[in-house]
């Protein structure tokens, strides 16, 4: 049986969800024992996101495979079992390289390179790749970033219309549009979901499903006239309405107005049953928790939602795995040091966490956080950035090398407790030249990480630059540190626990991307079983 795409396009405006809802969609269908993949489509012309400012882009999430991708890839791999890797997010950027550099080889024998048929081909190059990277692949998601209208993304478009009209049997177009609701009038309005998929037909792509994204269900008088003017069968029109308590409420909401059953008969797919017991009884932990404990997250990007999306998605799993409400609360690390209110805000929570992040703003609050968790002996969680405060502060408060600092912050300082590694230094470009994906970790049998992992090796994903810097290691480990995670075959200090304090952890790698709600990441479970324990004694 030839392999089948769904392509998921996005009108009105962006931030509808197209990458929640294509998981959510992908879900339900490897439920019924149909084998997935997904691809992200980004319009944008930088190569990766690696290099742009999360207050602009959001996280950015990484494969196995190094890739630095598209926040969507993290909603993909939370939310389903297909496999992600560089084969899973390509850009325009990307797709203009590799053009390019075939045009500079002469692989086009002289002709006139165009935006038809060589961009359009290198997209539907990467949408077979995508498909073809592992066998008993079944169904391919196809996700175009932005919406229908923007210039950048008109080569997608053109490339899925050809797509679809040399596989017509193949492919169907989810296409997710927003349907408002004007208070002031007191009216639903269907005219800009109208306009949207117009402007679909124009480019040459019939929507065969539209789902609408609004406040509350539609009524059937709105899906009749959205089937009327977009040309879509009335049971395709489905209302996506938003969920009370959880994102995770999404697939079960889809599956109560049969999309996955819709898709499998317009592409003629075998299904099997559907059971979804596992996660409403995730979902049914996670709406109506018996406990509950604050987390301080004290970073730099926290005004931006989506900067920190894994982790604390990572800390929702870990809540819901545990029966517990985690109440989060977001400090802005530069801010803390300079208004006192906000320093004693910061005080007496169940537990605290400093993700990833880069450069010296915010490095004091940071600082201050991981010191009083070490001495109010609160539990304290150190993801990337947040191990070389923990690092930092402990040679600056216990070893009394008042100068301790990372190179990234200080290139000059007298003790180079983080430095950048040998190999980095002679790199010149930003962009994809950090440590990235995974690398294979050996734990220590008595510490706080083998007891949480429950075996001696792991394997975690890597996004940085800097490391620990080993010429300290005796010394810190003479005060009661312990580093508990060596990157296997070398030297390199992938985690350090403090052996006197109830839980004081930090790791140089990103293990929320590896957290999904039904297989929530050991060390936040481990994490807040020790905030848990911290507010019992309170």
């Amino acid at each position: 049986m030839s392999i089948k795409y769904i392509f998921i396009t996005g009108g009105v405006v962006s931030s509808l969800g197209k990458g929640l809802t294509s998981a959510s969609v992908a879900m339900l269908l490897e439920n019924r024992n149909i084998k997935t993949a997904m691809l992200k489509l980004d319009p944008y012309i930088n190569v990766d996101p690696g290099t742009m400012n999360p207050f602009q882009h959001g996280e950015v999430y990484v494969t196995d495979d190094g890739a630095e991708t598209d926040l969507d890839l993290g909603h993909y791999y939370r939310f389903t079992n297909s496999i992600l890797s560089k084969k899973s997010n390509a850009t325009t950027g990307q797709i203009y390289d590799t053009v390019i550099k075939k045009e500079r080889k002469g692989d086009y024998l002289g002709k006139t390179v165009q935006v038809i048929p060589h961009i359009t081909d290198e997209i539907k190059k990467r949408i077979l790749d995508c498909a073809t990277q592992e066998k008993g692949i079944k169904v391919v998601f196809v996700e175009i970033g932005g919406t229908v209208g923007d210039i950048e993304s008109l080569p997608f478009l053109e490339a899925i219309r050809q797509f679809r009209n040399e596989r017509r049997k193949d492919c169907i177009n989810i296409h997710l549009t927003y349907v408002p609701y004007l208070k002031a009038a007191g009216e639903i309005k269907t005219k800009p979901t109208q306009h949207s998929a117009q402007m679909l037909r124009e480019i040459g792509i019939i929507p065969d499903i539209i789902l609408c994204r609004c406040e509350k269900p539609l009524d059937n008088i709105f899906k009749e006239k959205i089937s009327l003017f977009c040309n879509v069968d009335k049971e395709a029109v489905i209302d996506e309405t938003d969920v009370e308590n959880s994102i995770y409420e999404v697939p079960v909401q889809l599956q109560h107005q049969k999309l996955d059953q819709m898709i499998c008969k317009m592409l003629n797919l075998k299904c099997g049953p559907i059971n979804l017991t596992k996660w409403q009884k995730m979902l049914k932990s996670l709406i109506n928790p018996k406990k509950k404990v604050t987390i301080g997250i004290v970073g730099k990007y926290l005004a931006h939602q989506d900067a920190y999306k894994s982790i604390f998605e990572a800390l929702t799993h870990a809540g819901a795995h545990l029966n517990t409400e985690i109440e989060i609360k977001k400090f802005e690390s530069d801010k803390i040091v300079k208004n006192q209110k906000l320093l004693n805000e910061v005080k007496n929570l169940d537990g605290y966490l400093v993700p990833g992040g880069f450069g010296p703003r915010g490095l004091l609050g940071k600082i201050l956080t991981a010191k009083y968790a070490r001495e109010k002996k609160i539990p304290y969680f150190g993801i990337c950035l947040g191990m070389h405060i923990m690092a930092i502060e402990f040679a600056r408060n216990v070893l009394k090398l008042k100068d301790a600092n990372s190179t990234e912050m200080e290139p000059e300082t007298a003790d180079k407790v983080i430095a950048i590694l040998e190999d980095q230094k002679r790199i010149e470009k930003l962009g994809g030249t950090m440590r990235l994906g995974a690398y294979q970790c050996s734990l220590n049998a008595n510490s706080k990480a083998f007891k949480a992992y429950k075996k001696k090796s792991i394997s975690e994903r890597h996004r940085h630059r800097y490391e620990f810097n080993n010429k300290y290691k005796k010394l810190m480990e003479k005060k009661g540190v312990l580093f508990s995670g060596i990157l296997k075959d070398d030297t390199l200090c992938e985690i350090m626990e403090l052996k006197n304090h109830p839980w004081m952890l930090s790791v140089q790698f990103h293990p929320e991307f590896k957290s999904k709600p039904l297989i929530p990441h050991p060390l936040f479970i481990a994490f807040i079983e020790a905030a848990l324990k911290k507010r019992q004694k309170k």
